[in-house]
């Protein structure tokens, strides 16, 4: 009897720290090559890479109404695998802009990316866009139908840039994304205080996913972050200031190099069992 082969399962998302490359809105700078992304995105990730940040996550940031456009994935796809050619050792993560379960996968899947990341996953969430419903099933039946249950899902529990829509504890939220096939959660709350509360309240109901806090994370604090939660996502705190949009080189050598070393230099935390 032949039998199906076998789908692997997503990697063990062991990073504690993920940087975020944020590119240009492109929905306003229209005139923007792509040959000017690529020296952008190529310039920035090497920051991280000269400081041995493990993983990057490569971010649009073109808002628009519905899906990502059919420009928004291939760049995308063309950028990311750019950097896997140039930074092999760097996991890379996957985010979109627009509200879509299924780009990040494809692009994903295209470039070799690691994991993406979906900020409404479960629940439905009223942001400054208008409101958006969670993409769990669609996403976990799009990346089962690409075969590729080896991309991990980084889903966010009500992320601090919008208000839910339901009334669940963001704990309660959490058990539902892991039970659709969230492979790691990121709890962010109003304030940092806020999202370590949310990732002691997820620990305490049992969930051994891995829990990353997703902003105000910064050198002072990380120790505390990575002392609570398996790991954290940064970016504004290792910008160079002052820097703006239009800078080519947004992010800063000496103050990500710092934020590694502060974050090399801490005891090894045990994450609990699955």
């Amino acid at each position: 009897m032949t039998q199906e082969p076998r789908i692997p399962g997503p990697p063990p998302i062991d990073y504690p720290i993920i940087a975020a490359l944020h590119l240009p809105d492109l929905a306003v700078a229209r005139h923007t090559s792509m040959a000017y992304l690529e020296d952008y995105t190529l310039a920035n990730a090497a920051i991280f890479a000269a400081a041995q940040v493990p993983a990057m996550m490569l971010q649009d940031q073109t808002r628009q109404a519905g899906p990502a456009t059919a420009a928004t994935v291939a760049q995308m796809a063309a950028l990311g695998r750019l950097l896997r050619k140039e930074f092999p050792a760097m996991q890379l993560g996957i985010i979109i802009q627009a509200h879509d379960a299924v780009s990040p996968l494809a692009i994903a899947h295209a470039c070799g990316a690691s994991f993406v990341r979906l900020k409404v996953f479960v629940g439905a969430a009223m942001t400054i866009e208008g409101p958006k419903s969670g993409l769990a099933l669609e996403a976990r039946s799009y990346r089962h139908d690409l075969r590729r249950d080896d991309i991990a899902i980084l889903a966010d529990i009500f992320d601090r840039t919008s208000v839910p829509m339901i009334q669940v504890e963001p704990e309660e939220a959490a058990r539902a994304a892991v039970n659709l096939g969230a492979d790691g959660l990121i709890l962010t709350g109003a304030s940092f205080d806020e999202s370590l509360t949310r990732v002691h309240k997820a620990r305490a109901i049992g969930i051994s996913r891995p829990l990353f806090i997703g902003g105000s994370v910064t050198e002072s604090n990380v120790a505390q972050a990575l002392a609570a939660a398996d790991g954290a996502v940064v970016s504004t705190s290792l910008m160079r200031a002052p820097s703006s949009a239009n800078d080519i080189l947004r992010w800063d050598r000496g103050k990500t190099q710092r934020f590694m070393d502060t974050v090399r230099a801490l005891p090894v935390r045990q994450r609990p069992a699955p």
